[in-house]
């Protein structure tokens, strides 16, 4: 089961939003997960909601947008920037939505993740619309993904999880 949508359109509006530390370093002087979200920008109430879902569990996410550092128009200093939060951050999250496979820098940003971090530091987060089709499906049997952890104990909240890929007579691929 994905993430819904209108969840994290739920949590981006939450009145009392968790805050996130000022600067990656100050996050991890605290001994937080810190994570690079790739995420559209047509989806930026989304990218807040899963930010605050997250930070609910002691994580850092960076935004490129929330960065006061970036340039207004996208350039090469951008991509030096995006670069160095990549590699600075624990983690690599994408954010799935029917937006982020149109993006321009979401397939790049991915490219340059794949190359610079683990594997499993690496993790795709599909979401469900309200009719309830799923995005992220091309890039499951990659890595990872974040996941509701409900169904699996008892108690709220997300979880990684390694994806099994079978074929149709359900031999694992």
């Amino acid at each position: 089961m994905a993430i819904s949508i209108n969840e994290l359109r739920i949590a981006s509006r939450r009145t009392q939003r968790t805050v996130v530390a000022n600067s990656l370093f100050e996050a991890k002087s605290k001994n937080k997960q810190t994570a690079f979200l790739c995420h559209s920008h047509k989806d930026n109430d989304l990218a807040e909601g899963l930010q605050t879902l997250l930070a609910e569990d002691g994580w850092d996410v960076y935004i490129d947008w929330q960065d006061n550092e970036m340039p207004e128009t996208p350039n090469k200093v951008t991509a030096s920037n995006i670069q160095s939060k990549i590699s600075e951050t624990d983690w690599f999250l994408f954010l799935a939505t029917p937006n982020f496979t149109n993006s321009k820098w979401c397939p790049w940003e991915v490219g340059y993740a794949d190359a610079k971090k683990a594997h499993e530091k690496i993790i795709i987060i599909p979401t469900t619309d309200q009719s309830g089709n799923w995005y992220g499906n091309e890039y499951l049997q990659l890595y990872k993904k974040l996941d509701s952890a409900s169904s699996i104990i008892k108690k709220s909240g997300y979880a990684v999880f390694n994806v099994k890929v079978v074929d149709i007579y359900g031999h694992s691929l």
